[in-house]
C-alpha cells in the first residue's frame, strides 16, 4: 500500500474511529490522541495490510491494541499530579519527621502497662512480641487456655484504662 492510497482510506475512515476510540478512553481529547497513535502506528506499518482484506478491521484492531498498551503502561507507571520539583525536599532528607506524638503515645501506653498484674503483662507482651499461643503456653508452663485467657483479660483491662483516661482527657478539655 502507497503512501497516498494509506492516507486516502484512512482520511476516509478517520470520522468512524472517533466513537470506537470514544468509547474505549471516554474522553474526547484522548479518543483524538488516540487516533492520531493509531494512525502512526498503522502508517509505520502499511507494508503489513494485506490488499483486499477489511482496513477498517486492521484499523481498529491497531487502535484496540495501541488503547490497551497505553492503558498497561498508565497502570504501571506511578503518577502523580504534584510538579516534581515539589519533591526535591523527600528525596533529599531536609526534612526530620517529628515523633514526639507517637513517643509520648508510646510512653503513656508503657505506663498503663505496668499497672497490669504480671500474670497478665507477661503473657500479652510475649503475644504482642509476635509469638503464638502455645509458645507464650510453653514458656511460662501453663496451659494454653489459661494463656488466652490472660491475654483476653489484659486487653479488657488495657481497654478500659484507655478508655478512662481518654474520657478524662474530654472532659478536662470541655
Amino acid at each position: 500500500m502507497t503512501t497516498i492510497e494509506f492516507n486516502c482510506h484512512f482520511n476516509t475512515l478517520q470520522h468512524k474511529l472517533l466513537p470506537f476510540a470514544y468509547r474505549l478512553t471516554n474522553n474526547v481529547e484522548d479518543a483524538k490522541d488516540l487516533i492520531q497513535e493509531t494512525a502512526l502506528r498503522a502508517y509505520n506499518n502499511k507494508e503489513k495490510f494485506e490488499t483486499g482484506t477489511n482496513f477498517r478491521a486492521w484499523v481498529t484492531t491497531i487502535m484496540r491494541n495501541t488503547f490497551i498498551n497505553i492503558y498497561r503502561k498508565k497502570k504501571n507507571r506511578a503518577t502523580t499530579s504534584e510538579p516534581a520539583d515539589s519533591y526535591v525536599f523527600v528525596n533529599e532528607n531536609h526534612a526530620v519527621d517529628n515523633s514526639a506524638h507517637s513517643n509520648m503515645m508510646m510512653l503513656e501506653l508503657d505506663g498503663i502497662m505496668k499497672t497490669l498484674d504480671n500474670i497478665y503483662r507477661k503473657p500479652f507482651l510475649l503475644f504482642f512480641e509476635g509469638y503464638k499461643y502455645e509458645e507464650i503456653a510453653e514458656n511460662m508452663n501453663l496451659p494454653i487456655g489459661t494463656v488466652k485467657s490472660r491475654i483476653f483479660f489484659a486487653r479488657q483491662k488495657l481497654m478500659e484504662t484507655i478508655n478512662r483516661s481518654y474520657n478524662f482527657d474530654m472532659s478536662v478539655m470541655n
